[in-house]
């Protein structure tokens, strides 16, 4: 148990315990049987919140708490070390538990996918959190683990061997699995309309360096083949766009620059879908561009917006135990150093990533920050830059790959 963890009431606290992946998220802990961590459960509705405990068969205590309420908000902050935030759209209700734990000195870990609202938390709770000693951890899920801590062990073995800097770095997903939640729906949904109400947040929240501290240190990309088009690779496969692909890189490129760029300060990185090197490859690469567009314009559309909204799942549901448990994920990040050397970094799980995974990565990080020996950088983080080799650790025991390779020329 930490020091912080030791003054308060509690170990780690589940705010939205009652919904579909904070549900997830207290079984991943319940059933990690850790005697030594006092968890609680938290939420709007006591009732509810009760529900869960019988269901879950552990006599946590419940904490009620509204995420537009200041007061139950900071003194849930204080009641804990650690607090793990599955309410969202985090744009909507994430704000103020955010400033909260920060103003708290309280670890606070989440599994937002909203480039948005983690621009808003670094604004308004980054130099709390820094002055307090709070590490306030965004994206603790599939959105972006895989990402982070993969290409961080990607840098890491390129550093060990002195092989340069990255220059540049292209994650490739393999393979996927797995089904859609309604809260995830959702976040699309305010994203979408917050774009709708004011155009010029577009172009905002998509720089690649929206996250960074220090934008005009950056690279300028320059010229750079779309992300979001059907592109042939220089080994003949064929990739098309991966919807989280924008985020994760912010995400990414956070973690580089909080490092003073470790990584390498040129680099280029990227996240697509590969789709092989059959003759049908290009029509599936072509097809991912056009479903992500078509879904997107569907969604900002008023007229298409109803339809899909009856045909998508409302907020709370989520994908049935056995697809959950019959997902998995499957990426590399090949990276190419300053020196020309290459590596590739392989990352992969059983379950389905948005929920089975991101359940055990969300309840992975959380017993992370209340128990292990992390480094002392605290303030608005990333999974990276908070946890690093701990966090990593952890999912490699719970059964995910995080390897990293070294290839020889041609």
């Amino acid at each position: 148990m930490s020091e912080r963890s030791s003054q308060r009431d509690l170990d780690i606290v589940v705010f939205g315990a009652t919904g579909f992946v904070g549900r997830l998220v207290a079984q991943r802990l319940a059933a990690l049987h850790l005697p030594d961590l006092r968890i609680g459960l938290a939420g709007r509705s006591a009732e509810r919140l009760e529900t869960v405990r019988r269901d879950l068969g552990v006599n946590w205590p419940v904490l009620v708490a509204d995420s537009q309420d200041t007061v139950s908000l900071t003194a849930l902050a204080r009641s804990s070390g650690v607090v793990v935030s599955t309410v969202g759209p985090y744009a909507r209700h994430g704000l103020p538990l955010v400033v909260a734990c920060a103003g708290a000195g309280t670890h606070y870990a989440d599994l937002t996918g909203e480039p948005g609202f983690v621009r808003a938390s670094i604004d308004a709770a980054h130099e709390i959190a820094v002055g307090t000693g709070a590490k306030i951890v965004h994206a603790c899920g599939f959105d972006s683990i895989p990402s982070d801590l993969g290409m961080q062990v990607l840098a890491d073995r390129v550093a060990a061997d002195s092989a340069g800097p990255l220059v540049r770095a292209t994650l490739l997903v393999l393979s996927i699995k797995g089904g859609l939640s309604g809260g995830t729906i959702d976040s699309m949904r305010v994203g979408i309309d917050d774009v709708r109400a004011d155009p010029t947040l577009a172009r905002t929240l998509a720089d690649p360096y929206l996250l960074t501290p220090d934008r005009t240190a950056e690279p300028d990309l320059g010229r750079q083949s779309s992300s979001f088009l059907a592109q042939r690779l220089d080994d003949g496969s064929w990739v098309g766009p991966f919807v989280m692909a924008p985020f994760n890189a912010q995400i990414v490129r956070r973690s580089n620059a909080l490092q003073d760029h470790a990584y390498g300060r040129e680099l280029r990185y990227r996240e697509v879908v590969r789709t092989g090197t059959s003759p049908l490859a290009p029509v599936i690469a072509a097809g991912l561009a056009l479903g992500t567009g078509a879904l997107a314009a569907g969604m900002g559309n008023r007229l298409m917006r109803p339809v899909l909204d009856r045909i998508l799942p409302d907020p709370g549901e989520g994908p049935s135990e056995k697809v959950r448990r019959n997902g998995h994920f499957r990426l590399e990040i090949r990276g190419m150093t300053s020196t020309g050397a290459g590596y590739v970094a392989t990352v992969a799980a059983q379950g389905d990533p948005g929920y089975a995974a991101t359940s055990v990565m969300l309840s992975q990080a959380a017993v992370c920050l209340a128990q292990d020996d992390l480094p002392g950088r605290a303030g608005v983080l990333t999974p990276a830059t908070a946890m690093n080799g701990a966090l990593t650790e952890r999912l490699r025991r719970q059964g995910f790959t995080f390897d990293v390779r070294r290839e020889e020329p041609v």
